[in-house]
């Protein structure tokens, strides 16, 4: 059945690749972009079908004047999906406030703003999935990214919470979280805050230069990971969170397998603190 999709950051990575996928199956897509030029180039894919619109998600204000006329033409949105998002990677030590707050203005704040956007409609249709790309980054951590992390911790938890919200009203949310593709996550689109404490150089030195090399060489196939999307979308009963990328469900399940032990370990102690 064709859908009409939101998808907001269309013009590279996730959300092109998604885009491109969406309009070959048929679907209609909203997409935003960052500047008039992007927009034009975004309704080139398809003359009828793709609706491009200038929209910073962090521009919380000007959201729903988006959101109105982008719904009037193209129709009622059925998707909305939440990629619009960067990498912020640094030791937490040495990266200053703002650039998290930033992080959390985009990745967490930006997201929020558009689900509060289109759930009016959605609870009155009494339809509609919301899908948030979060990462593995929302499940593990490791050095130099804790307000990424952060950030997709975030953003996970309120999924799952609006989604039990809403799943009463016939209205699904998903956290996608992808491992590693072959996105701009880890070259220009990344921040990288600088460095300046000697004593995290043998931790985090390595780890840096091995991200910057990795860039464009990852696994993960965006054509693949929007396929797989387009396949959530047909889903009657779509889960609350999904993995994309080998590296993502093993890094994950070690994660879990992880925490179920130090919950075994630490059991008594947990259970001491019961009147």
């Amino acid at each position: 059945m064709p859908r009409t999709f939101f998808i907001t950051g269309v013009s590279s990575g996730f959300g092109r690749a998604l885009s491109e996928a969406a309009l070959a199956a048929g679907h209609t897509v909203i997409g935003t972009v960052r500047n008039e030029q992007a927009r034009a180039a975004f309704a080139q894919l398809h003359p009828e079908r793709a609706h491009g619109c200038v929209l910073d998600v962090t521009d919380f204000d000007a959201i729903a004047s988006v959101v109105a006329p982008a719904e009037s033409a193209a129709g009622p949105v059925d998707v909305l999906v939440n990629n619009a998002g960067y990498g912020h990677e640094g030791i937490m030590e040495e990266s200053p406030l703002d650039q998290m707050r930033r992080q959390f203005d985009v990745n967490v704040f930006g997201a929020v703003a558009m689900m509060k956007a289109f759930l009016p409609g959605f609870r009155t249709r009494r339809r509609g999935h919301i899908i948030n790309i979060t990462s593995m980054g929302g499940f593990i951590t490791m050095p130099g990214i804790a307000y990424y992390a952060g950030s997709k911790f975030a953003l996970e938890g309120i999924s799952e919470t609006l989604g039990k919200e809403t799943r009463q009203f016939g209205v699904h949310v998903t956290a996608v979280a992808p491992g590693s593709f072959r996105t701009d996550w880890a070259g220009r689109s990344m921040v990288r805050s600088e460095r300046s404490i000697a004593d995290y150089d043998a931790l985090f030195d390595p780890i840096r230069a091995k991200r910057a090399a990795r860039s464009g060489k990852q696994p993960g196939d965006p054509h693949k990971a929007a396929q797989a999307i387009l396949t959530l979308v047909e889903t009657p009963e779509p889960p609350a969170h999904l993995l994309l990328g080998s590296d993502a469900l093993a890094l994950v399940r070690d994660k879990l397998a992880q925490m179920a032990h130090d919950i075994n370990d630490w059991e008594a102690l947990t259970r001491s603190t019961d009147g």
